[in-house]
């Protein structure tokens, strides 16, 4: 594991040492008295029996009683002080993890599958489990074999070199299995990723693989990612196992060995009756934690795998997290410079724009066909999209010096597909704004023209929307949206397709509902809609992500399209062409 991908977790870890000493001297105590019963027994066989020593035999009883209620009070301290670090854990990495994936670019999100941000949050359960389970006490036992296997030379010195012996085997299989495993579960996890990426994605899209009937085409694909996943489960399992078993058969021939050497020492008087038990016994202590390690690497193998694609994603620059400026509301007019955006380096810009100016006030459609730079050129305008060259002004200042949160302040941003959370209809409209009292959601939602169709519901603004707003329709979840975007009173607005899920009459209650956000805003919409466009103060039409045209609307619609009719009572209907 490279130092940068640690690095991150040492800040977290280095408030814990006070912690992890008080760990360490509770395991010190615990695994001094499991000393108590192979010494307890060793005693019995040599002094008792041997002797008739009943009195020996009451104070041994007393004394080793006394010794394991206090062991269970060290144990039960121990259990806290486990569950004190993976509180601790859990709330700073996770926190960490959630601020930092706030903060990361739109493209930095964009460009891995939402399993992949699933598998961080799982990631963080790994390394708490690690850090403060099973896995961390076997570790703070593994330096008290020493203690065992110096017990071990003072009570059974014969026995000490099957000792030795035996440790090393131990050592060398740990070893080699911590490789072959690593390895194992590095496959199987790549292979689980993909898929779960596939889940997500069928998913997400459950109802259009119901409507289309998509189950068909997709098993085959399924199918083949899930035996991926359980052959490489199969080989890891069996790689494990196989150490495993090898570890445990390693155990009885130690037993054996111990036994038999035991016994021609004990032969030959060098060795006690009892002290050969008591060895016996403390070869569980000694055997025990390295046995345990030999199965426990799929645990570190997914500990350092976790922390290394945390690392990877702390690592990434994100956001702006302090403005460089401050400055008053903004009135609305925004420009363009020498914009130049690419999704990818090796692939054409997706946006070219020498200059474009949108003045304050007043509605501007943005026209042009499908793959034009239509959205791209929204998300610019947002500071969702950072371009590679030139810059955006908002009122005269580049919006690359303000926050995400000041941004989203100033800019509204109502996208195609609008994304609703399964909450109440209030608690979605005040996510514009948290800490916003009901006056301010009540203007929204009436600016928004959905504050009508909300009190008819039976239970108003508590109705619980479902899932993505599943229990709304199309245009109350459009609606929904707008009023989400209004509730902090930006003065610019944008609107991406706002009208593409919409009846007739929505739309026309949506053309009334723009005019009138037009008044006191800058209102950029995508659309082609023939019921929004005669509204538009200005247009701009794309090409390639290039600008082909761009001016009042009245006069470059007539260019792009030939003199419009006159407006029918329904409202006007032109003719785009092929800017759809």
């Amino acid at each position: 594991m490279s130092d940068d991908r640690e690095n991150w977790l040492k800040p977290i870890l280095e408030p814990l040492r006070s912690v992890m000493r008080e760990l360490l001297i509770a395991s010190l105590f615990i695994n001094l008295m499991a000393l108590a019963v192979p010494i307890f027994v060793m005693q019995v066989y040599d002094r008792v029996i041997g002797h008739n020593g009943l009195a020996t035999l009451q104070g041994l009883t007393i004394g080793v009683a006394l010794l394991l209620g206090f062991d269970w009070v060290i144990r039960t301290s121990r259990g806290r002080i486990m569950q004190t670090m993976a509180l601790r854990i859990d709330v700073d990495v996770g926190t960490r993890l959630f601020d930092k994936m706030t903060h990361l670019p739109l493209r930095s999100l964009e460009s891995r599958p939402a399993s992949f941000w699933q598998t961080l949050f799982r990631d963080v359960d790994t390394i708490r489990n690690t850090v403060s389970g099973a896995t961390a006490i076997l570790l703070t036992d593994l330096p008290f074999v020493f203690i065992f296997l110096g017990v071990i030379f003072v009570i059974g010195r014969p026995l000490a070199l099957v000792f030795v012996v035996l440790l090393a085997a131990f050592a060398l299989l740990a070893w080699a299995s911590g490789r072959s495993v690593s390895e194992a579960t590095g496959k199987e996890k790549n292979v689980q990723t993909g898929r779960d990426a596939l889940i997500a994605e069928i998913i997400a899209g459950r109802a259009t693989v119901k409507a289309v009937a998509l189950d068909g085409a997709l098993r085959p694909l399924w199918e083949e990612r899930q035996a991926d996943a359980i052959e490489q489960s199969i080989r890891r399992g069996a790689t494990a196992d196989g150490f495993v078993n090898l570890g445990q058969t390693l155990t009885m021939l130690g037993s054996v060995a111990l036994t038999t050497v035991g016994a021609l020492f004990i032969i030959d008087h060098e060795l006690s009756m009892g002290a050969l038990i008591a060895c016996n016994m403390l070869s569980g202590r000694l055997y025990g934690p390295i046995n345990q390690l030999v199965g426990a690497w799929k645990g570190f193998s997914s500990f350092r795998q976790s922390v290394d694609r945390l690392g990877d994603v702390f690592a990434e620059s994100e956001e702006r997290r302090d403005s460089g400026l401050r400055r008053e509301r903004p009135t609305g007019r925004i420009v363009l410079e020498n914009v130049t955006f690419a999704y990818d380096p090796a692939s054409p810009p997706a946006a070219r724009i020498e200059r474009l100016e949108i003045r304050p006030g007043g509605l501007t459609a943005i026209l042009g066909r499908n793959g034009s730079g239509k959205t791209t050129l929204l998300k610019i305008l947002l500071g969702l999209y950072p371009p590679a060259e030139g810059r955006v002004l908002l009122d005269g200042a580049d919006i690359a010096q303000f926050t995400r949160t000041e941004l989203a302040g100033w800019i509204g941003y109502v996208p195609q597909e609008c994304v609703l959370f399964n909450a109440t209809i209030r608690d979605n409209i005040a996510y514009g704004a948290p800490g916003c009292d009901d006056e301010a959601i009540l203007a929204a939602a009436r600016t928004a023209g959905v504050h009508h169709y909300i009190v008819d519901l039976p239970d108003g603004y508590a109705t619980p929307i479902g899932e993505a707003g599943s229990r709304l329709s199309a245009g109350q979840r459009q609606r929904i949206a707008i009023a989400r975007a209004l509730i902090g009173d930006p003065p610019v607005l944008l609107l991406d397709e706002p009208s593409a899920s919409l009846d007739r009459q929505a739309e026309e209650e949506l053309r009334a509902t723009l005019a009138e956000l037009g008044q006191s805003r800058t209102v950029v919409i995508v659309t082609h809609s023939p019921v929004l466009l005669p509204i538009c103060r200005d247009v701009v039409v794309l090409d390639k992500g290039a600008i082909t045209a761009a001016g009042p609307a009245a006069e470059t619609l007539n260019r792009l399209f030939g003199p419009r009719p006159a407006p029918s009572p329904a409202g006007l209907h032109i003719s785009v062409g092929g800017a759809t």
